[in-house]
């Protein structure tokens, strides 16, 4: 028919390459110091897509400006992809102190499981400073590109996602509503598992549900449920072991490194921000900065 149109074109988000040729483009005409990294940058932006970089770029110069500053450093990039990544802060927003230690030991669950959990993406950041719609975020990084996931990777991030509460309910014995969002991205991730990744045993390399799309707006309009509603049961026992079998493996964990915890939950109090350096040394009982280095001279 005229003007039918019934491909469907993918537009890739660009790999390490591609955004490191993204970024020389945008900071051709940007002034920075030496200690600005491209491929630095490339590998630390997954995930990113031109748009972003773009943006990326944008508030580095921004932040760069505001600070009266000639050249553009790598500090005021890391400022801009926290920004782009996490949301802008929200520093004016009144936080009680109850509330600024419950966020700070959700912040720390997440964050020393980040750690300890063998598969999870490695941590970035994480703070106790609202950005956007949240009190709190922890951050992470994937070493590399990914295309498949494995089902322990699955695993531990849905383990990761039930930290903050699983740390309220140790340290408090309390929950809160803070944990929502992440008790619903755990429910669909083991759902996902288990409806469209055949990663249950019980239920086999099967899928269920099918999915109608229109193919001229490429989205979703319908789930068509094809299986019965004794299957409809067992997945929904299957999507529930998923979820307490990790929730049962991230308390024990944060179970026994509840000191660290602890101390993790004081020194966001405390700083409101560790990187994942400052994370590895809490978790190793160091001291959060390492001791400069002394030179004894010799008589």
């Amino acid at each position: 028919r005229p003007v039918r149109f019934d491909r469907r074109v993918i537009v890739n988000r660009p790999d390490v390459r591609g955004r490191e040729g993204i970024l020389a483009v945008h900071t051709r005409k940007i002034p920075m110091s030496d200690d600005v990294d491209i491929k630095i940058l490339a590998r630390g932006t997954v995930g990113f897509t031109g748009a972003d970089l773009a943006n990326l770029v944008n508030e580095a110069a921004l932040n760069a400006a505001r600070q009266n500053k000639k050249l553009v450093a790598m500090y005021d990039f890391e400022y801009a992809k926290d920004k782009v990544m996490m949301g802008a802060e929200r520093r004016s927003m009144i936080v009680t102190e109850d509330e600024k230690k419950v966020t700070a030991i959700h912040e720390a669950g997440h964050a020393l499981l980040g750690i300890l959990l063998p598969h999870a993406d490695p941590l970035h950041k994480v703070t106790i400073v609202p950005r956007g719609m949240a009190l709190g975020l922890t951050m992470s990084l994937p070493a590399d590109e990914k295309h498949n996931y494995s089902k322990n990777y699955l695993m531990d991030q849905i383990g990761l996602l039930l930290g903050g509460r699983i740390a309220e309910e140790l340290t408090t014995g309390n929950i809160t509503t803070g944990a929502g969002n992440d008790l619903e991205r755990a429910t669909d991730m083991a759902r996902r598992m288990v409806c469209e990744w055949g990663m249950s045993e019980t239920m086999g390399p099967l899928t269920f549900g099918k999915k109608e799309e229109q193919i001229f707006l490429g989205r979703e309009i319908a789930q068509h449920t094809d299986y019965s509603e004794d299957t409809a049961l067992r997945i929904d026992q299957e999507v529930r072991r998923f979820v307490t079998s990790n929730y049962a493996k991230a308390q024990a964990i944060l179970s026994e490194h509840k000191p660290r915890l602890m101390e993790m939950a004081e020194a966001l109090l405390t700083r409101e921000t560790l990187d994942a350096e400052q994370v590895t040394r809490i978790c190793a009982g160091l001291p959060i900065v390492a001791p400069a280095a002394t030179t004894c001279a010799s008589s």
